[in-house]
């Protein structure tokens, strides 16, 4: 097995990225190729370009010589969440979509020597936590997303001889895409409201600083789990007056918990209804610097975009 010191410099390093086509992987290639990293893209068909390389989870295989010369693996493979009603099938999907990437990526790791695993989990961790504030060294809490994201972290066991970062990430505001993407339209309309009691917390960030957040955790030592969340979570209702302010819409309504339970199942219990009081602690601790850490400024930079 060779073993690769680690970056002596915070320019230079070869990324491999899996996951490279969602919202923050996109980004994400752009923001390391202009900080003058070199990045490859994991692909799961035949690779079409010179940065892409080929490889096929499920079948546990990564194309031979796709991990020579890497310095930091990031991986953020994982089915959307909310992208389809919850029953016991898509609840195997968003696990196995998750844990099946995570753990060959993790044996790879460790096989190769990489020094860095940089691997996506999510907010959910926390469980539904009211008005408590929570950081990293918080507990699991109960439900279908927390145990997803605690099997997802646990996968990345066999990398734990390396240095591994789990994001745990929050709602990303990002001009298209994310959360603000999706509801974008309701808000335009008149239609954007409070769902439910509006007193569930929501732990944002915005798509510059989630992706800032990846990039910092690369290049400095930081490691474990790391809330990638603004410092001032809001409620519900809150960030439903500050959406409605920032595109000049009024948002009277108010949508039932009942109602939401009815349309969307399970989801709305535990991913609308739900929420945590997060703050990223370990980033503040290691001297992360927000580009928007009010939720003004950032749906403010989204609408602008």
């Amino acid at each position: 097995m060779q073993h690769r010191a680690p970056c002596e410099t915070i320019n230079g390093m070869r990324v491999l990225i899996a996951g490279s086509s969602g919202l923050l992987g996109t980004s994400l290639v752009a923001a390391l190729r202009g900080a003058e990293h070199e990045v490859l893209r994991l692909v799961r068909r035949r690779p079409a370009a010179p940065d892409e390389r080929g490889w096929d989870p499920p079948a546990g295989r990564i194309d031979p010589g796709a991990l020579d010369g890497v310095d930091a693996v990031v991986n953020l493979c994982g089915a959307g969440v909310a992208d389809k009603r919850w029953n016991d099938a898509r609840k195997q999907v968003l696990l196995d979509s998750r844990t099946i990437p995570t753990e060959v990526l993790a044996s790879a790791v460790a096989e190769h020597g990489i020094p860095v695993l940089v691997n996506a989990s999510a907010i959910g961790y926390y469980g539904d936590t009211g008005d408590a504030v929570v950081d990293e060294t918080a507990p699991s809490g109960t439900g279908f997303l927390a145990e997803l994201c605690r099997r997802w972290e646990a996968a990345t066991a066999a990398a734990e001889s390396q240095r591994v970062v789990r994001l745990r990430t929050g709602l990303v505001i990002s001009p298209s895409g994310g959360l603000f993407g999706a509801i974008r339209p309701l808000f335009k309309f008149g239609l954007g409201g409070r769902l439910g009691d509006g007193r569930q917390y929501m732990p944002w960030i915005s798509l510059d600083d989630a992706i800032a957040a990846i990039q910092f955790v690369l290049e400095r030592d930081v490691r474990g789990p790391v809330n990638v969340t603004a410092p001032s979570p809001v409620t519900n209702a809150e960030f439903t007056r500050t959406v409605g302010h920032a595109l000049g819409r009024p948002t009277p309504w108010v949508v039932p918990a009942f109602a939401l339970k009815l349309v969307l199942g399970e989801i709305a219990e535990e991913g609308v209804l739900a929420g945590q009081r997060a703050v990223p602690k370990v980033l503040e601790r290691h001297g992360f610097h927000f580009l928007h850490p009010a939720l003004g400024a950032a749906v403010a930079a989204a609408v602008t975009a």
